[in-house]
């Protein structure tokens, strides 16, 4: 079994910013989403509400990560690779901070969608793959790192927050706004995105009112808006304008 994930793990690594848009799209696809949580309508407002600040609190986690220490996201020709054991920032509180903000962004997206099918089908799934995705960097970081390796894992949860170590961990360093502007504005954009693309598949599903009209154009809006400002941001970078950190490591 822990072969077989090994494999999974190595395939997603490589190939995630494909699959995973492909995985959600489907997902959301096969099964509308829910406008009345528990067969309740008025529950859909605090659903939701609930839903956006779980998507929050992942894009927080990310941009802490990045702004401490940040390890670079694809690895070596998109395998594991990682010149030094990296401890120092958020990686000091959690061994993969980045996979549990980024699975914080997957839970509240699916929450967000309602439907109990694409909830529970997509949270399991994604938890599934990142698992595997753990295993394969932990295989390669064990054999290049060895003893210092296994006393990190010692020291940091996988998957927790170890919260109390915040300071010591992130003791002398400055947070980088710049790059956390850099290095993530596509993920904030493609998460708003997704979450707007879902809002007006809402709306899609129910009957076309004035009132529903006018929330599809103030969506569009919002939309328009996510996409000029990503266009910006990434006109930005090309010119310069953020400063380019040189960065090792996994992830």
């Amino acid at each position: 079994m822990k072969y077989f994930m090994l494999r999974i793990g190595t395939f997603f690594f490589k190939y995630r910013n494909q699959a995973f848009p492909l995985i959600i799209i489907a997902l959301f696809a096969a099964v509308p989403p829910s406008t009345a949580p528990l067969g309740n309508p008025a529950l859909e407002l605090p659903k939701d509400m609930v839903a956006l600040l779980i998507v929050l609190s992942g894009l927080i986690l990310r941009a802490s990560v990045i702004g401490y220490a940040y390890i670079r996201r694809g690895g070596l020709n998109k395998r594991v690779y990682a010149d030094d054991l990296v401890t120092e920032g958020m990686f000091g509180v959690c061994r993969n901070p980045l996979y549990v903000g980024n699975m914080l962004i997957y839970v509240g997206l699916f929450v967000f969608h309602g439907n109990p099918f694409a909830i529970a089908v997509g949270c399991t799934l994604f938890a599934f793959i990142y698992q595997c995705i753990v295993y394969a960097e932990e295989a390669f970081l064990h054999d290049k790192f060895g003893a210092a390796y296994k006393a990190y894992c010692r020291d940091v949860p996988r998957w927790g927050l170890k919260l109390d170590a915040f300071d010591e961990s992130t003791r002398g360093m400055a947070f980088n706004l710049k790059r956390v502007v850099a290095k993530d504005y596509s993920t904030v954009s493609s998460t708003f995105i997704a979450l707007l693309a879902t809002e007006f598949y809402k709306v899609a599903l129910g009957s076309i009112t004035e009132q529903e009209r006018a929330f599809a154009i103030v969506l569009g809006l919002l939309f328009g808006a996510v996409l000029a400002l990503t266009g910006l941001v990434s006109a930005f970078k090309k010119r310069g304008v953020f400063e380019e950190i040189k960065t090792e490591g996994i992830q």
